[in-house]
């Protein structure tokens, strides 16, 4: 059966995807239980990149408290949380905001978000509870945007509970104004992912919320109580199969600091129900007008296409977004965003559970995509949990490579059923160029190599030497910093971009760089990787070229042009001003 054909007849099924060679499999994640395709020859590039956990020199030593270390009773244990890399006090330098969860029965002491300020020297410094950031509870996802255009990014914090809006204050201090700007209302109870999107371009970042399914403990299962509640024999926590699934939420920005819910009018509220984690928006079919994808758990994920008119139309399954070549739903975890084979479209990569191959979809510019994951090489890795993700330059050689980090969720698995262990390595698929990948199986340094149970991450310059480095969740331990020791002469470029008319936070401007006789594009973006944030510069590695033309579309439709912008530096962008700023980073 043709492409066109298969998703034109699950279109009209209704998206059955057992109806392509699975029956759902026993337990509660979808796994389609693949073999992994024969290694080729390694090309033998060097990789230069090279990444050490710094995480304990840096400062960063409070574990992420999530649930249960050697049991997990229930789903929500298993989920774990993002994380960010944002500048929350303006000062050029990248802070860390770590979600955190807590166990049942007795609170842990120090289960906690945390906030830790950049000190400029390689280290941080936890200000949690000077910012008022203090919370405890099942934190999961994290959107970053300056939603009242004041020039300091505010947070939005989702929850197995109540989620939470903070607004920064500009003065190192944030408040919580849930309940005054209207958000507190939670359509099921476990948001999860969430992401800032100004869908009428009106120059107000609107919030569109993710929630995975509706969970309370009350009524819920246990291990050993239901269909949905093995792997591979033995018992485990139940779902996400079997439980209800999740509602979904849009915001719309009323530009006095308050939301009204338009979640039924947008048509949001009128997609099917599905396990939503990970939502990204950005502009896939090119209109001009942002769109939103959201990453499901066993089931299709989903593609919200937007009208125009406030409203938007769910075209996952016809646009080839929501399932497998083979017409099989995944467990869709995290996204990563960014144009691989630099065509100047926006491509998806998606983690997925372990015996499954994580997603590789190519856009056609038009929204329409393509799964090219054999393809590009990307088959031979099917014996890991992929959570955060990125599609990201690491080399600065101009061609994105992909990142991920794994984990399992059954830590009952682990010593017990071999090759199911439950602390895993990072995985880098290193771009070849030619529209393929290979898997870096070592020399990308110890980093890279560590076995942990990870979830969220982030991707950004926090020591801003002009490479990219990688902030990692881990469960029930330290966080990792992965600093990026680059080696060669590739050279890179940065921009912040910084919008007037549009949203002050540049969400949803769109950067074609050209370079070398290359080309790539990016656009600002709130949430990818697994319901956590990158540092909002955009930053291109350019390989051996030493300027690069820059085109920039800003969400109100105005265009930019800046011609020869010299590499290896941090250009500062205004939305309508003619000139750009180079930045300098003070105590550097």
């Amino acid at each position: 059966m043709s492409k066109l054909t298969r998703r034109t007849f699950l279109s009209f099924m209704g998206g059955a995807p057992h109806l392509f060679g699975r029956l759902s499999s026993p337990q509660g994640m979808a796994t389609r239980g693949v073999k992994p395709t024969p290694r080729g020859r390694p090309s033998g590039i060097p990789f230069l990149a090279h990444f050490t956990d710094v995480a304990a020199e840096a400062g960063l030593q409070a574990p992420t408290i999530f649930g249960g270390v050697t049991r997990k009773d229930y789903i929500v244990e298993t989920t774990g949380c993002g994380c960010a890399f944002f500048d929350y006090d303006n000062d050029g330098w990248l802070d860390i905001l770590l979600l955190c969860g807590t166990r049942f029965g007795q609170t842990p002491e120090g289960a906690t978000n945390r906030l830790y300020k950049n000190n400029r020297d390689g280290t941080f410094s936890d200000l949690t509870a000077k910012a008022g950031l203090l919370r405890t509870g099942w934190a999961c996802g994290v959107c970053i945007g300056d939603y009242d255009n004041d020039g300091f990014e505010d947070l939005f914090i989702t929850y197995w509970g109540e989620n939470v809006l903070y607004h920064n204050n500009g003065n190192g201090t944030f408040t919580d104004v849930t309940q005054k700007a209207g958000v507190a209302h939670n359509r099921t109870s476990w948001g999860a992912g969430c992401t800032w999107i100004d869908y009428d371009r009106n120059g107000f970042l609107d919030l569109f919320v993710s929630n995975y399914l509706d969970f309370g403990l009350p009524g819920d299962r246990k291990a050993r109580e239901g269909e949905n509640c093995t792997f591979k024999n033995v018992h485990v926590n139940c779902g996400p199969r079997g439980l209800p699934t999740g509602l979904h939420s849009l915001y719309r920005n009323n530009g006095n600091g308050t939301f009204t819910d338009v979640t039924d009018a947008s048509g949001i509220g009128h997609a099917k129900q599905r396990y939503g984690l990970t939502a990204v928006a950005a502009d896939f079919d090119e209109d001009g007008w942002p769109d939103i994808f959201v990453a499901c758990d066993s089931s299709p994920s989903l593609l919200f296409m937007n009208n125009h008119d406030g409203t938007f139309r769910e075209e996952g399954v016809d646009r080839g977004a929501a399932l497998s070549d083979d017409g099989n739903e995944q467990a869709g975890m995290g996204v990563g965003i960014g144009d691989y084979n630099l065509d100047g479209h926006l491509d998806l990569f998606k983690g997925h559970f372990t015996d499954d191959t994580n997603t590789l979809y190519r856009n056609d510019g038009k929204g329409n995509f393509d799964d090219v994951t054999l393809a590009a090489g990307l088959g031979v890795e099917t014996r890991y949990t992929g959570w955060g993700d990125g599609i990201v330059d690491l080399d600065n050689d101009g061609y994105p490579d992909l990142f991920l980090v794994t984990g399992n969720v059954y830590p009952e698995l682990d010593g017990k059923v071999a090759g199911y262990p439950y602390k895993t390595p990072r995985l880098v698929f290193r771009n070849l160029g030619n529209g393929r990948f290979e898997e870096i199986m070592e020399g990308a340094g110890p980093g890279i190599e560590a076995a942990h149970s990870s979830r969220g991450c982030a991707f950004g310059d926090f020591d801003n030497d002009g490479d990219l480095d990688i902030l990692v969740i881990n469960l029930n331990e330290p966080p990792s910093l992965l600093r990026n020791d680059l080696r060669g002469e590739n050279h890179w470029l940065k921009l912040k971009l910084i919008g007037t008319e549009s949203n002050r936070s540049a969400i949803g401007a769109r950067v074609l760089v050209q370079y070398g006789g290359k080309q790539q594009v990016q656009e600002v973006i709130s949430q990818s990787s697994f319901c956590s944030c990158n540092d909002r510069r955009l930053h291109f590695g350019l390989g051996n070229t030493t300027a690069a033309d820059v085109e920039i579309r800003w969400p109100k439709g105005t265009i930019q042009n800046f011609a020869k912008v010299a590499a290896n530096q941090l250009v500062i962008v205004r939305e309508g001003q003619a000139k750009y700023e180079r930045a300098t980073w003070p105590g550097r």
